[in-house]
């Protein structure tokens, strides 16, 4: 794992805690182009009521406008979890070079869990994935938030 892999990372999960402040699902992701953060976001699904605010989505828009194109060449994602079909879809459509994630989702990553969108040969583009980095961390975030919901409902 490389040194700068976690400080990305730690940047990305600094977003994710601002989720679990608004009482959101705490993901969060950063995108890097040469070695500068041009868009940083944590889910906001709550508090937009938009099924769509997927801190990867509020990222990529965010990145776009930085380099002004709809086509992110050259870029790093960070997402502390396995991002989903919508996702994953959307960081191919963008040509995102690199992801780099956290820890797996068995219930809709769409990366490695269930589908694996973003290597599709059938695709006009392919990233390049590595997981794991920070995974106890981005992990346990997540499990912890969901820990408390089910609590919270008893």
């Amino acid at each position: 794992m490389l040194n700068v892999d976690k400080f990305y990372m730690s940047e990305a999960l600094k977003e994710a805690g601002k989720a679990l402040d608004k009482d959101d699902v705490p993901i969060g992701a950063v995108i890097v182009h040469k070695g500068r953060i041009i868009g940083r976001a944590h889910n906001q699904i709550k508090l937009l009521r938009d099924p769509t605010a997927h801190a990867e989505m509020i990222a990529i828009t965010q990145a776009a406008a930085h380099l002004e194109n709809e086509r992110l060449l050259d870029t790093t994602i960070y997402v502390t979890i396995e991002p989903c079909a919508m996702c994953a879809g959307a960081l191919v459509l963008a040509r995102v070079k690199r992801l780099v994630f956290g820890a797996r989702d068995p219930k809709t990553g769409a990366v490695r869990s269930i589908f694996n969108i973003t290597q599709d040969k059938k695709l006009n583009h392919s990233l390049s994935i590595s997981e794991g980095v920070m995974e106890e961390e981005c992990g346990g975030l997540l499990k912890e938030f969901f820990k408390t919901k089910r609590v919270s409902k008893v």
